[in-house]
């Protein structure tokens, strides 16, 4: 079966091994190189170093809604096309051009988590379970019929990327038994998605990771857990500024405003909060690298024992 793979994160690499295991992998393509790192040099994609190392083209086209970019794509004669947290809009001219479709394998079960985050809002949200989904994609964003899915608890600690490296790997044996039921023509019925029950993922930004202390522990807690690795929360403590790596909602009553460091010893470090107290355990100062609250309070003896 003939293949084209179109992903860019890390999240999509698994995906394309799991497409290149039993099929041809004619073409890859993935977003244009970007500049990364302190030089701001131009750097390859995740799934393009991995189309490099294998041997697979790779197309990178800023946008597949000219007339060019598609013609490229239906000289491919692909069978099947495989979108993977690509980043680009598939017109649906793009969509028509494969014989069986466009399939997507997304980070949730829909029709919960539609869009751009749905790892780190699943974790913000106190959701209880997540999963995958093989999705036959049509002009909607996320809300084409599904064909497999798969279910996975959240762990009470479990952090967004801890997460996203599970649900990536889940994703791409969702698609390798996808491609296997299609290759012995035994694909399911895909079901179509309830319209009840839809939430949006809206994308991060740096801007939610200042923690609000008006806000309950409980809601500090599952932030600073899915804005683990990125954008990090971040917070003033003792008049510095702290990235929050790690930390637990502490059940404490008190009658202190929210802000107010409550405590500080080798546990972590008690902020009060609208409901609660957040215990920071793992914290990041500006220009250095994530240290326990213990070693932080080494450095801060004017805190220390507060």
């Amino acid at each position: 079966m003939r293949i084209v793979f179109a992903g860019t994160p890390d999240f999509a690499v698994p995906s394309l091994r799991a497409a290149a295991r039993h099929n041809e992998v004619v073409a890859v393509y993935t977003q244009p190189d970007r500049p990364a790192g302190r030089g701001r040099g131009l750097a390859a994609s995740p799934v393009k170093r991995e189309a490099v190392a294998r041997g697979i083209p790779v197309m990178q086209p800023e946008t597949l809604r000219g007339s060019q970019a598609q013609q490229d794509l239906r000289d491919l004669a692909p069978d099947l096309l495989v979108v993977v947290a690509y980043g680009l809009i598939l017109p649906r001219r793009v969509l028509e051009i494969p014989t069986h479709g466009c399939w997507n394998v997304h980070a949730s079960l829909l029709p919960r988590w539609r869009g751009a985050a749905p790892i780190q809002r699943a974790i913000q949200a106190g959701d209880a379970e997540t999963g995958v989904c093989l999705m036959r994609m049509e002009a909607g964003l996320d809300t084409g019929p599904v064909l497999l899915e798969q279910a996975t608890p959240i762990g009470p600690d479990e952090t967004g990327g801890q997460l996203h490296d599970r649900l990536a790997e889940m994703g791409a044996q969702v698609l390798e038994d996808g491609l296997g039921l299609l290759r012995a023509g035994l694909l399911p019925v895909p079901w179509v998605q309830p319209e009840e029950g839809v939430t949006y993922a809206h994308k991060l930004d740096k801007a939610e990771a200042r923690l609000d202390w008006s806000r309950p522990a409980i809601e500090l807690a599952r932030t600073v857990r899915a804005f683990n690795p990125w954008p990090v929360a971040e917070a003033m403590v003792a008049g510095e500024r702290l990235r929050i790596h790690g930390a637990i909602a502490v059940d404490t009553g008190h009658a202190a405003a929210p802000g107010t460091l409550l405590a500080a010893g080798r546990e972590g470090i008690d902020i009060a909060c609208g409901d609660g107290a957040l215990r920071l355990r793992v914290v990041q100062r500006e220009g250095g690298r994530a240290i326990t609250a213990a070693d932080w309070l080494n450095a801060r003896r004017d805190v220390a024992g507060t």
